[in-house]
């Protein structure tokens, strides 16, 4: 079993964005990426609360890591808002966003309550998790949600091949991931059925192979939560795993701060962002702005080195394909409640956050929508319909000459690209 990294802006992405893949590899094994420390936000109200990445970082060109977040320690936004202390969070209990919180930020709640009835939400990711059904169970029961189960056709567990016996491995970090992707599927659309995908290993390759099984098996909405190095292979992934008509694929901007990941940077794809979600007294009841905990710890964001830029996109700064396109939650300080069993990490419930809380949120926000119209590239809907978005003009993700690769603004900007969602509307089509 690989060995769970703590978050450490040493530990980050960043190698892949300002050197090539061969180096960087070299560079990643030699710089002692084992090296662990805690992360600490910048946020004043949040400054106590600590994480540690699910997953262990890529070693390789070609591999890929989830951006999974797990706090280990502090007060989060969830217990400030109900009086909680610290102290008071520990695995027997929720200490994070549950499905209503989620609901009532993106203006959900009569949509999730009403459809998803017979749409398929797949979610993609690299190993196994033994206790994925089991643990999604206790998700539901936790908040009233119907049961979404093998038995009752609700839920399917399958291998990058389709087989529902041969397995990949099962690793304790990638576990931590499922849980957080199928926990927000369910947050998000209970009435949706959920398949999970599970590659071989976190290569591009196995991670592309499942989602063309994902697609097979009828999924019309297809969660990534995570990414690695921009490539020039990226152009062929392209091809061989991403361009499905007719199907809405989300993937997580990452979690390093400024900066391109892939495949995010796929131009048939939902690039997500990450925001800080805060109750307010404003009308709508929240507040977001860009997720940043330092300058390499926030929501991805930034301009392809390779990818085409897809003809939606209409930003003048960057001539390739521009990262994101919409945004969720995802800072761990407002983070997400989930539950998880399995291995060194799964011991009940914690709270998550990254980028990839935000990517499956997004995928179930397409699957309350609607099925996406034959051909279509579902990336598109939400440029056509930016006044059914919460517009983020706050914060930034690090420091960029263009700036809004990396600072919030009014109308579309890199960290939350046109906003998040305030209802369906902006993700129909």
């Amino acid at each position: 079993m690989r060995t769970t990294l703590l978050n450490s802006p040493t530990s980050r992405l960043r190698w892949h964005r300002v050197v090539s893949a061969a180096t960087a590899t070299a560079a990643l094994l030699l710089t002692g990426l084992t090296t662990a420390a805690h992360a600490q936000a910048t946020d004043p109200s949040s400054a106590k609360v600590t994480w540690t990445r699910s997953c262990a970082l890529p070693r390789h060109q070609g591999e890929m890591a989830c951006n999974a977040l797990r706090v280990t320690g502090g007060r989060t936004a969830f217990q400030q808002q109900h009086g909680m202390s610290a102290k008071a969070a520990d695995a027997s209990s929720p200490s994070g966003y549950g499905p209503s919180d989620l609901r009532s930020a993106y203006g959900l709640t009569s949509a999730a309550a009403s459809n998803g009835s017979g749409r398929t939400i797949a979610i993609v990711d690299a190993y196994d998790d033994p206790n994925a059904e089991s643990d999604l169970a206790a998700y539901r029961s936790q908040y009233g949600l119907p049961a979404c189960t093998t038995a009752n056709g609700c839920f399917k567990k399958v291998s990058q091949t389709g087989s529902t016996t041969a397995l990949p491995t099962p690793d304790s970090g990638w576990a931590g991931e499922i849980s957080l992707d199928l926990d927000m599927a369910s947050a998000v659309c209970p009435n949706c059925h959920i398949t999970l995908v599970e590659a071989k290993s976190a290569s591009m390759a196995n991670l592309g192979t499942a989602v063309n099984e994902a697609v097979a098996l009828g999924a019309k909405y297809v969660s990534n939560s995570y990414g690695g190095g921009e490539s020039s292979s990226d152009a062929s992934y392209d091809s061989a795993y991403f361009n499905h008509p007719g199907v809405a694929i989300t993937v997580s901007a990452g979690d390093a701060g400024y900066g391109a990941e892939y495949p995010a940077a796929s131009r048939y794809v939902t690039s997500v962002g990450g925001t800080r979600l805060s109750t307010s007294s404003t009308t709508r009841g929240w507040t977001e702005s860009v997720w940043r905990t330092s300058s390499t710890e926030g929501t991805g964001s930034g301009c392809s080195a390779y990818d085409t830029k897809p003809a939606w996109q209409t930003d003048t700064g960057c001539t390739k394909r521009m990262i994101a396109d919409v945004s969720a939650v995802a800072d761990p300080a407002t983070g997400v409640s989930v539950y998880d069993t399995y291995g060194a990490d799964g011991q009940g419930w914690a709270t998550y956050g990254g980028t990839s809380a935000s990517a499956p949120i997004i995928a179930s926000v397409y699957a309350l929508a609607g099925t996406p119209s034959t051909g279509s590239y579902p990336a598109r809907f939400p440029y056509a319909k930016t006044t059914a978005l919460n517009d983020v003009t706050s914060g930034s993700n690090g420091s960029c000459t263009t700036s809004y690769f990396c600072t919030a603004r009014t109308g579309y900007d890199g960290p939350t690209g046109l906003g998040t969602p305030e209802g369906l509307g902006a993700f129909t089509g």
